[in-house]
This record gives C-alpha cells, sequence and structure tokens, in this order.
C-alpha cells in the first residue's frame, strides 16, 4: 500500500488520532519525567501522609507522603519500558516462529504449530504467575515472562500470511532466480507480512502494560519503592474511603493507557486493510 494512501485513510479515523495524541503525549512525559516531576517519587514526608489534591500536591500525597502526581509520571516510564520490552520479545519470537513454520511447512509446521497449542492451552495469566512466583519478582523478569508467554498469536499472523505469500509469482520468481531460503524469507516474505503484526504488536502494547498492571497490584511486579500504576492501586484500596484519588488517578491512568493503543491498533487495522 502507498503511504500516502495509508496516512489518508489513517488521519479519517478521528478515534486511531486520539489515540495517537494520547500515546505521544505519554512518551513526552516519561521522557521528561526527571523534569516534570515536582518531588522526588520515592521520597517519604510523614508530615503530608494522605493530603487530598491541593495547589501544593496536585494530586494529593500517599500514605508515606509521597507526591502521588511525581509518581504517576514515574510510573509512565515503567508501564512503557515494560510494555514495549514484552512485545518486542514476543514479536521476535513469533515472527522467527511463524515464518520458519510457514515458509517450511511440513514436520516443521507441524512442531512449531503444536508449541503453539501446548502454551495455549494453559491460561496466559496463570502461567506467568506461576513462573513470576518461582523467579525474583523484578522489572526485568516481569517482561522477560510476558515476552514468552505472548508470541502465540504473532506466530500464528505470520504463519498464515507465509502460506499466502510463498506461492506468489515474485517467490517464485526469487527462488527461479537462485536466491537463497534466508534472502526470500527476509527480503521478499518478511516486509510483505508485517502489516498484520504491527497491528498486533500496537495492541499487544496495551495488553502487556495491563499485565504489569495486575502483577504489581498482586505485589508479584516491579517491587516497592519503584513507582508503578498497578502498584500504586494496590496501596489505596486501604484508603479508599478516606483517600479516593490513591486508586482513581493511577486507574484512570491505566485506562486512558490501554484505550489509547487499543484505538491506535484498531486504526492501523483499518488503514491496513486492502479491502478498504
Amino acid at each position: 500500500m502507498n503511504f500516502k494512501v495509508f496516512l489518508k485513510r489513517y488521519a479519517q479515523n478521528r478515534l486511531a488520532l486520539v489515540g495517537t495524541i494520547l500515546v505521544l503525549s505519554l512518551f513526552l512525559i516519561s521522557a521528561a519525567s526527571a523534569w516534570l516531576s515536582p518531588y522526588d517519587p520515592d521520597k517519604p514526608d510523614p508530615r503530608n501522609r494522605l493530603k487530598p489534591p491541593s495547589r501544593e500536591h496536585v494530586l494529593g500525597t500517599d500514605s508515606l507522603g509521597r507526591d502521588v502526581l511525581s509518581r504517576m509520571i514515574w510510573g509512565a516510564r515503567v508501564s512503557l519500558k515494560v510494555g514495549f520490552v514484552a512485545v518486542g520479545l514476543a514479536t521476535s519470537i513469533g515472527l522467527i516462529l511463524g515464518a520458519v513454520a510457514g515458509y517450511y511447512g511440513g514436520w516443521v509446521d507441524s512442531m512449531v504449530m503444536r508449541l503453539c497449542d501446548l502454551m495455549l492451552c494453559f491460561p496466559s495469566m496463570f502461567l506467568i504467575l506461576a513462573v513470576i512466583a518461582i523467579l525474583e519478582p523484578s522489572i526485568w523478569n516481569v517482561m522477560a515472562v510476558i515476552g514468552l508467554t505472548s508470541w502465540m498469536g504473532v506466530a500464528r499472523l505470520v504463519r498464515a500470511e507465509f502460506i499466502t505469500l510463498k506461492n506468489r509469482d515474485f517467490t517464485l520468481a526469487a527462488r527461479a532466480l537462485g536466491a537463497s531460503d534466508p534472502r526470500i524469507i527476509l527480503r521478499h516474505l518478511l516486509p510483505n507480512a508485517m502489516a498484520p503484526v504491527l497491528v498486533a504488536a500496537t495492541l499487544g502494547v496495551a495488553g502487556a502494560i495491563l499485565t504489569e498492571s495486575a502483577l504489581s497490584f498482586l505485589g508479584l511486579g516491579v517491587q516497592p519503592p519503584t513507582a508503578t500504576w498497578g502498584a500504586m492501586l494496590s496501596d489505596g484500596k486501604d484508603y479508599l474511603s478516606r483517600a479516593w484519588w490513591l486508586s482513581v488517578y493511577p486507574g484512570l491512568a491505566i485506562l486512558v493507557t490501554v484505550l489509547s493503543y487499543n484505538l491506535m491498533g484498531e486504526g492501523l487495522r483499518d488503514a491496513l486493510d486492502p479491502r478498504g
């Protein structure tokens, strides 16, 4: 598809544009967190415990007197890091396995698909919880586990695209000219199979952020004192009746971020759809 045509179709989707603006804003906030954060996000201040939103603390303070706005800003950086690293790992694994399965077929395809089916047999959240419970909870373990347990959808997409593309005229011509299998896969098939992968990766970032938030809420994700939205939700659940801001603002941040990535993914899918 022509890039100008893609941009035109994407720009016509107002919800996708809203999602894109919100995601870009989140990137900017994360990149400038050191300058935007009015206070040290991890420094307690017992004199200002559970202060409601005010001019001094725009989003209030938590049970240790830490500024909620500062922790929200630094939590955005953690969420983006987890989302992109985990999805990058999952996409890389899915691309490799899906490409090999779709191109070679036969017993290779059968083995990859059976492995995929085996992974899909286990509920992903329970599998992640089991692995995290065994390993030491940390941001790197969270990213690795999410990535290693969420590659199956990408693998299936890439396999289906390769099965369709490997019998096209341009693939047969490249093979007739003596091109090697790696060259055909990397130069001819993979670029033409990236559209659905891009959509899946965008939606996957939202899922990874949601999973990380759930793990942090349960105390199995990124460990204190590092600020994460899930951990802030967990800290706020004991003060719902007298400190509503501790749960409302992190919850809204997770909602808006996940919704923004989903809107972007839906917009990409519509803009890249050749039938549109």
